[in-house]
């Protein structure tokens, strides 16, 4: 049974994995923050990450202060996590959220 468990793995998953895409909230600690320097740390995590793709835009909430929003697209057999943690890891950033996370066809 194991054996055919793995050749499931490699042959059927393999070949039929496809490009997740992913938009990210982050959360800035406040309303002074500099967007720049966030957008390039998290380009190069994403990056790093093996993500692709990658474009920010603003959301204001509430009293000035403003979530960046960041979209991009990654393999789908690509680990999450450590792109996550690195998002979250930025100076200034308070919380980093997915927030859409769809498979992309094509």
């Amino acid at each position: 049974m194991l054996i055919r468990v793995n050749i499931y793995k490699l042959y059927f998953l393999k070949e039929n994995m496809g490009t997740a895409l992913l938009r990210i909230k982050l959360m800035p600690t406040s309303p002074e923050v500099n967007f720049e320097k966030v957008k390039e740390k998290a380009k190069a995590i994403i990056e790093k990450g093996k993500g692709r793709n990658c474009t920010f835009e603003e959301e204001p909430i509430a009293f000035g202060l403003k979530a960046l929003i960041v979209s991009f697209d990654i393999d789908e057999e690509q680990d999450l996590e450590p792109v996550e943690e690195g998002l979250r890891n930025i100076e200034n950033i308070n919380s980093a959220q997915v927030i859409d996370m769809r498979r992309a066809f094509g």
